[in-house]
């Protein structure tokens, strides 16, 4: 599959439909919380996308076997591609939900975590290191620079606080299809890789274990979980490589300030 150089006018449909899958998951925050099942959370979800944003859940039967929810909802030691059920969160629980809309015939497609309830030291720990990896692999991100410089950016900051970095899944090219080329993936080595241009629009959607890299996917063909069942985290953001550098297109208003904090703290230039 070729790469795909958006036009301007690609842009601006992409640039709404990031915004419509930030403002969901905007939203669906003040719903998580002990006692909620993710099947509630999906229902509330699906019916935002549907019929307030007018746009449609992409991932609802997406795939083979095709996906039967609107959202992703992964639990704990769950990497990625959770299915909503009606398992209860509890106190305690990291979720990570994983949302893509389609507006226009374009995709936006973002994730982030969420506590419920006070989160363990554990948990805390490993999203906001999580979190870390995918805002410094975003800051690699200029024409000129290769998918290697943001693999190698995210592989070192897990690996230093010693985590490990799955591979399996990677972040990849988005627009008028779901999956497109460019994979995006999070580890590697600088200058390795495809060379980056102004005008693609991928995701960085780093997984990252507490404990080993290994998976294995349940039964339902779906749902990705750590072999050793220690916790996992992910967080995704939607990128478009423009002229100087990028641009975030499902930033969230929460996340104001981020890059002078990043560079602060990482002594980045």
């Amino acid at each position: 599959m070729a790469i795909t150089i958006k036009t301007p006018e690609e842009i601006e449909k992409m640039r709404t439909a990031g915004r419509l899958a930030a403002e969901v998951l905007n939203m669906i925050g003040d719903y998580v919380k002990p006692g909620v099942t993710t099947n509630e959370l999906n229902d509330i979800c699906h019916h935002y996308i549907v019929n307030v944003q007018q746009a449609t859940p992409a991932p609802l039967g997406y795939g083979t076997p095709p996906f039967p929810k609107s959202i992703c909802t992964s639990i704990n030691h769950q990497i990625c591609h959770g299915i909503p059920s009606d398992k209860i969160l509890k106190k305690g629980d990291s979720l990570n939900i994983d949302v893509t809309v389609i507006k226009d015939g374009y995709h936006g497609d973002t994730s982030r975590m969420f506590h419920v309830g006070p989160p363990t030291v554990a948990a805390q720990r490993l999203a906001e290191v999580t979190q870390e990896c995918m805002y410094l692999g975003i800051l690699q991100v200029r024409p000129g620079a290769t998918t290697g410089h943001i693999g190698e950016a995210i592989q070192k900051h897990a690996e230093q606080n010693r985590y490990s970095v799955v591979r399996e899944f990677c972040g990849h090219g988005i627009g008028k299809r779901f999956h497109e080329d460019p994979q995006i993936l999070h580890y590697g080595k600088a200058g390795e890789g495809i060379v980056l241009e102004q005008g693609m629009v991928f995701t960085i959607e780093p997984m990252i274990n507490q404990g080993k890299r290994h998976l294995k996917i349940l039964p339902d063909q779906w749902t990705a979980v750590t072999k050793d069942h220690m916790l996992s985290a992910q967080w995704e953001h939607m990128i478009l490589v423009t002229e100087q550098g990028f641009e975030v297109l499902t930033e969230r208003a929460e996340e104001a300030g981020w890059q002078d904090r990043i560079r602060e703290r990482f002594k980045l230039a």
